[in-house]
């Protein structure tokens, strides 16, 4: 070994780790990604302690930053108008180069599986025959799919219990080839109205997980703010520690699972084999896990606004406090984002036969306590009711889901001529003698009875109104008969009932044939006139 080499690898074998620390990016910051476009987009990453970083777009804009003692570096780079591709450069002690970059409008998407599913998902033939026109639509828009503008990057599912994660593995892919099947469903079909009323790039940043319920989306910082939910939050986490000690001892043996294991040999190993009792560091669902793990690593990217879905687990997880939870989390992520009050858009859930009451009533009163969650300011919601599937909770008609939400952000964010971007939703109830007059806003040009099937556009009928209840002074519903008596109220009774006291409407999980419109085609949405 000549004595430069024995120089060199002693020199590596003294020389601190952190010399030798090249500058890297979050991963949202790869080729092909997608700027919010004419803003300061944050940019961060790490590089040695007081490492000097140079960033330069192509488009003319520069900004200097230095590390700090923990390696850490943020700045902001102002981006362009909509367009490109163009180039970033990040120079420190080494040079990275993100080529293909599009400047555009940006939106987080998140929720559950009903966000979480990818257009392949989709791809199988459906549980009910007449929902298979449906997939053969999504099949020929995956097969034609050519959109170079259209692109998406999703962080990938992940717990952490205590620590905030900072970065992830991803890559940002765009609506072509076999790519486009890997972008959320709800996701895409929101981008693509965008793309075809505002024909700039449109990007998704997705971090969803199905099954999920809010309270792992909300951070600890959120939590901790309220007093209500701090005390559920200590209470949850107390309970985890004890777990935690008692599974993680050396001595711990999984009795649960092995007498579990024990019962399903006996009968004949049917259905699926029962599976050990999960450490609490890997359970999804528990309060601050998922905005630790997933959330967190996207923060405070540049984004337009965000769009939700999700609900369907708190359907049997303390329903009457989703607007409680729902509400906070919303106004976390914002103070988290530090980008003010950015729009916030979500779907009440669409319509599916629940498995029993409990689930059935819950389904409804989550979707309530999603209208009701419309105080927050900036905020809008899609109903879905209309376009379920009695037999699948994860519903075909993403097409629909899409552009119902793309509305909210078209007529609100981008100043596009809507005249309507929501259905009918509850505004007062007045008691007249032994009848309730409703009254609605966001009617359009007015209320009608109609119908909607598949992807057609929803047509008036002369049906009477289904799927209204009024409740008596005893506590009971009671169905009820309804009609259109002006453009913005509904009149509603029961023969039986002299003295009503609340009105509901669609308060149940499969709403089949609930047909209360505005003229434009957008159903009213599902709620209670109860407090």
């Amino acid at each position: 070994m000549t004595s430069y080499f024995k120089f060199l690898i002693f020199l590596i074998g003294v020389l601190p780790q952190s010399v030798l620390a090249d500058v890297t990016l979050n991963a949202l910051f790869t080729d092909h990604m997608v700027m919010q476009r004419e803003t300061k987009m944050p940019i961060w990453g790490w590089a040695d302690a007081n490492e000097n970083i140079v960033i330069v777009g192509s488009w003319g804009e520069k900004a200097l930053v230095t590390a700090g003692a923990d390696g850490v570096w943020r700045t902001t780079l102002k981006t362009p108008k909509a367009g490109g591709p163009f180039q970033i450069v990040i120079t420190g002690k080494n040079k990275i180069v993100i080529d293909d970059v599009l400047s555009g409008e940006v939106w987080l998407c998140t929720g559950q599986s009903n966000m979480d599913f990818a257009l392949a998902k989709f791809l199988n033939d459906s549980r009910e025959p007449q929902y298979q026109p449906l997939v053969e639509y999504i099949r020929d828009e995956v097969a034609h799919a050519n959109d170079n503008q259209l692109r998406h990057i999703e962080v990938l599912q992940n717990t952490s219990l205590y620590e905030k994660q900072i970065t992830f593995k991803g890559q940002w892919v765009s609506a072509q080839g076999e790519d486009v099947k890997k972008i959320t469903a709800t996701g895409y079909f929101f981008a693509k109205e965008l793309r075809k009323e505002l024909n700039v790039p449109v990007g998704l940043v997705e971090c969803s997980w199905g099954g999920t319920r809010v309270q792992p989306w909300m951070s600890e910082d959120t939590f901790m703010a309220d007093e209500e939910l701090k005390t559920y939050f200590k209470n949850n986490r107390k309970e985890i520690k004890k777990t935690i000690e008692i599974m993680e001892a050396p001595e711990y043996v999984d009795t649960v699972y092995q007498n579990k294991m024990a019962l399903w040999k006996e009968n004949g190993e049917k259905g699926r084999a029962p599976k050990p009792t999960k450490n609490p560091r890997n359970d999804m669902q528990l309060p601050a896990t998922l905005y630790n793990g997933m959330l967190n690593a996207v923060i405070p990217y540049a984004i337009k606004g965000a769009i939700w879905y999700q609900g369907e687990s708190n359907a049997v997880y303390m329903p009457t406090a989703y607007e409680q939870y729902f509400t906070a989390m919303i106004k976390g992520w914002r103070t988290d984002w530090n980008q003010g009050d950015f729009p916030f858009y979500w779907a009440q859930l669409a319509g599916c036969l629940r498995a029993n009451e409990t689930a059935d009533k819950g389904w409804a009163t989550v979707n309530d306590q999603l209208r009701k969650s419309l105080k927050v300011p900036h905020t809008g919601m899609a109903v879905l009711h209309d376009i379920g599937e009695a037999k699948d909770i994860h519903p075909h008609n993403k097409i629909d889901a899409g552009k119902r939400l793309a509305l909210l952000a078209l007529k609100n964010d981008y100043g596009v001529k809507v005249p309507v971007s929501s259905g009918p939703l509850y505004k007062s109830k007045t008691v007249k003698n032994n009848k309730i007059i409703v009254s609605f806003t966001e009617i359009g040009s007015g209320l009608m009875s109609g119908k909607k099937h598949l992807l057609e556009k929803t047509v008036p009928t002369k049906e009477p109104l289904k799927w209204f209840e009024i409740q008596d002074k005893d506590g009971a519903w009671h169905t009820a008969e309804a009609k259109i008596i002006k453009k913005n109220k509904v009149e509603v009774w029961s023969t039986t009932i002299n003295s009503p006291v609340n009105v509901r409407y669609a308060w149940t999980g499969y709403p089949e044939g609930a047909n209360l419109y505005n003229k434009e085609g957008l159903p009213t949405a599902t709620f209670s006139s109860e407090n």
